[in-house]
Order: C-alpha cells, then sequence, then structure tokens
C-alpha cells in the first residue's frame, strides 16, 4: 500500500474510531503511531511516542495554555462576572432589550479576562437568565443570547482557541490576539443589533427595567476600569514585548486573583475548583495538541499535506471559492468531532494549502475561531446550548430558536471578514508590524 493510501485509511479509521465515542486524543496518537510504524519502523515509532508526548507535556511555550485558563476560572468562580453584569446593566439596561443587551456587553468585558466558552455560559445562564426572567423576558431571547454569548471566548483574548492555533501554525500568540479584538467586538454589535431588531418587532419579548440615576452608574464606572487594566497589563505587555506569552498568562492571573482576593470575593473552595477546572482543561487539550503531533508525524511521512495543497491550490476555482471550501469542511467537520478537536485535527493538513493561496495566516485563525463559534451552538454538537439546558432546564428546542438569530448574524459577521480581510490584519499590523 502506497503512502498516500495508507494516510487516507488511517484519517477514515479515525473518523470510525471517534463515531464510536473513542477519545480523539488517543485515538490520533494510535493511529499515527501505527502508522508510521507500518511506514518506518516500530522502533522509530516507539521513540516518535515518547518524544511527541515528552516535549508538548514539558513545553514551556504550552503552560500558556493552563495559565490563561486559571485566569478565566478565577474571574468565573469569584465575583467579578456578577459586579461586570451589574455595572453594565445600570448604563443599558432601562432601553428596549436592555437586559439582553446588559448580557452581551457584560460577556464581552468577562471576556477579557475568561478565554473559556464553557465558563462564561454557565455564568452568565445563573446570572442573566434569572434577572430577565424577573421582568418577563421570553425564554427564547434570555437562553438564546446567553448560550450565543459563550462564543465570544473564541475570539476575544485570551482566546484558547486563538493561543492553540497560534502554536499549530507557529504564528505570534500576541498578534493573533490583537487579530481577534476587532471581529469581536464587531461581533458583539451584531449581536445587540439582533437584539435590537427582535424588540423592536415584538416589544413583549423584553419588558424595559428601571433607569437608574447617573450617581448610581458613575459609582459602577470602577468595575470597567479594573477589566481595562488587566487587558491593558496582558495584551499591552504582550505588543510591547514587556512579556512572553506565558509570562502575560502569569500576570493576567495574579491581577484577577489579586483582583478577587481584595474584595474577599474568591473563596479557598472556590480556588481549588479553580484549580481543578484548569488542570482538567489544560490536560485535555495538551492531550489533543501531543495525539495530533503524532498523527501530524505520520502524515508528513505520507505527504498528505503536500499533496492536499497541491491538489487544492491546482482547482479550477477562484482562490475566494476555495477558501469557501475550506471553511465549509471545518463547519461540516465540526458538527460531527468536538470544534475543537477537529480544528488541531484538520488545520496541519490545510495550512499549508492557505498559504500557498496567498491568505494571511491571522485572518485564517480568525476565519477558523469564527467556525468554531458557529460549531459550539449548531447540533449535534452544540456544547453551549446543552450548558444552558442544563443550568436553567429549558428544552433545547427553545433555547436553539433563541440561538437562530443570533446564529445568522455569525454568518453575516464570517462574511464580513471574508470580504474585507483587511479588518483582521489592520489593528496587529499597525501595532505590532506586519
Amino acid at each position: 500500500m502506497s503512502e498516500i493510501a495508507t494516510g487516507i485509511l488511517a484519517l477514515f479509521v479515525l473518523i470510525l474510531l471517534f463515531l464510536t465515542g473513542f477519545e480523539l486524543a488517543f485515538a490520533m496518537a494510535f493511529l499515527g503511531f501505527i502508522g508510521f510504524s507500518y511506514l518506518v519502523s516500530f522502533s522509530a515509532a516507539s521513540n516518535l511516542l515518547v518524544k511527541d508526548f515528552f516535549e508538548t507535556f514539558s513545553s514551556y511555550g504550552f503552560t500558556v495554555i493552563p495559565l490563561f485558563v486559571l485566569m478565566g476560572q478565577i474571574a468565573s468562580n469569584s465575583n467579578i462576572a456578577k459586579r461586570l453584569y451589574v455595572a453594565t446593566h445600570k448604563f443599558v439596561g432601562h432601553i428596549p432589550g436592555g437586559i439582553a443587551m446588559t448580557t452581551v456587553a457584560g460577556a464581552t468585558l468577562f471576556k477579557a479576562m475568561c478565554g473559556s466558552t464553557l465558563a462564561t455560559a454557565a455564568t452568565f445562564a445563573g446570572i442573566a437568565i434569572p434577572e430577565m426572567d424577573r421582568y418577563g423576558y421570553d425564554k427564547k431571547l434570555s437562553t438564546g443570547v446567553v448560550a450565543s454569548v459563550g462564543t465570544l471566548g473564541m475570539l476575544i483574548p485570551p482566546s484558547i482557541v486563538l493561543i492553540i492555533y497560534s502554536i499549530i501554525v507557529e504564528e505570534s500568540i500576541g498578534k493573533m490576539f490583537l487579530a481577534g479584538i476587532i471581529p469581536g467586538l464587531l461581533i458583539s454589535c451584531f449581536f445587540m443589533m439582533v437584539i435590537c431588531g427582535w424588540v423592536t418587532i415584538n416589544p413583549a419579548i423584553a419588558p424595559r427595567a428601571e433607569r437608574v440615576p447617573w450617581a448610581l452608574r458613575l459609582r459602577a464606572l470602577p468595575e470597567f476600569f479594573w477589566v481595562a487594566m488587566i487587558f491593558l497589563v496582558v495584551i499591552g505587555g504582550l505588543m510591547w514585548g514587556w512579556f512572553s506569552p506565558t509570562e502575560a498568562g502569569s500576570m493576567g492571573t495574579f491581577a484577577v486573583l489579586l483582583l478577587a482576593g481584595s474584595r474577599r470575593e474568591l473563596t479557598l473552595k472556590g480556588f481549588l475548583k479553580s484549580i481543578d477546572e484548569s488542570l482538567r482543561t489544560a490536560c485535555m487539550v495538551l492531550l489533543l495538541i501531543a495525539g495530533s503531533t503524532v498523527l501530524g508525524h505520520f502524515l508528513t511521512v505520507t505527504e498528505i499535506p503536500l499533496v492536499a495543497a497541491d491538489w487544492i491550490t491546482g482547482l479550477p476555482l477562484h482562490p475566494a471559492l476555495v477558501m469557501m471550501l475550506i471553511i465549509i469542511v471545518y463547519l461540516i467537520g465540526g458538527s460531527f468531532i468536538d470544534d475543537l478537536a477537529f480544528m488541531i485535527l484538520a488545520t496541519p493538513i490545510f495550512y499549508p494549502a492557505v498559504i500557498k493561496l496567498g491568505y494571511d495566516p491571522m485572518w485564517f485563525g480568525i476565519m477558523i475561531a469564527i467556525t468554531v463559534m458557529i460549531g459550539v451552538i449548531i447540533p449535534p454538537v452544540a456544547i453551549c446550548v446543552f450548558v444552558v439546558k442544563s443550568i436553567t432546564g429549558v428544552p433545547m428546542s427553545v433555547i436553539y430558536k433563541g440561538c437562530l438569530p443570533f446564529l445568522l448574524s455569525l454568518f453575516a459577521c464570517a462574511a464580513i471578514l471574508f470580504l474585507f480581510p483587511d479588518i483582521v490584519t489592520f489593528l496587529p499590523n499597525l501595532l505590532m508590524g506586519g
């Protein structure tokens, strides 16, 4: 059997293993090991397996992942999210759909400290939905907006998705963080426009809250100040070269811990829970990276990435159409395999073709992040919807209906970024050079 045929067979078996419930990280490592043994030798495959796992788990560069996850978990398990929500509520809660807009704005601010999609969805499901219930909001709007805002962590720094993408393609994490800011804010604005339009069509779904005096609004401003300071420390430190990504993660985690501790809003139980959740998430991600590294070395021997790049770029189609097909593959693949896992699996295969087509690596990373955002709110692997359902008990069908308008706005934003890639590259090129 030829090298390419062996690689294609391995990828087919990989999909079958995942569909049977086999963990993708172990499936990738297993098939990479078997394939490398077949094409090279058992001894070489054994050395490769040990070397790839050891280097992944001992790499200093990968420590950025647990640090940024810990930063988000501490913010989630303290009272920071609730304070941000209450502060934002005072400014926009009285306008039509204001409490739903408060959820979008509060989650956007919270994302400056928390890159975890699940943590954001769970946190705001417990904070925002009871508040919207108190004012008589329609369940479709309240649950739909909470499930949708959880996706913002895929773009707004410190995004774990962007960190992993940067590691895979060896791109600057600082540049990727900057590239995600404008698209993330654009999507937040689109979410608010969806709420505004929805409430304009049917005002009964979102009764207004009472107007808060300006004196109370001004007292809430320090909440925004502390978030802005933490964000500037992390992103500014990366941008100006003060910190490495790992040091930025350490500084951000320390700053969030200091803020929560100074207010005495993080208990010992909450701190230990944050560490436990961070370690679980980080180990899952590192296992995926290690498994994909083993599989990647096997695929390199088969030359599938190079052949795929040559085939894709040789298609008699406009590069934009080819790029659309690649994005569609990510969307379809993420519907059957966990979106983050599929990103780790597919990116090394498609990345050479994307570069050969002349597209910017930062732009491609943001487009992948948006496909992951879409994937976490569409069935069957709609993790954000599952989180909201488990906390609120609202039927899945109701949450899906509520997510639909926000899902359409995500597609609209993806189309805008596809047509105008300078929106993505403008900020990193301006502040960190092309």
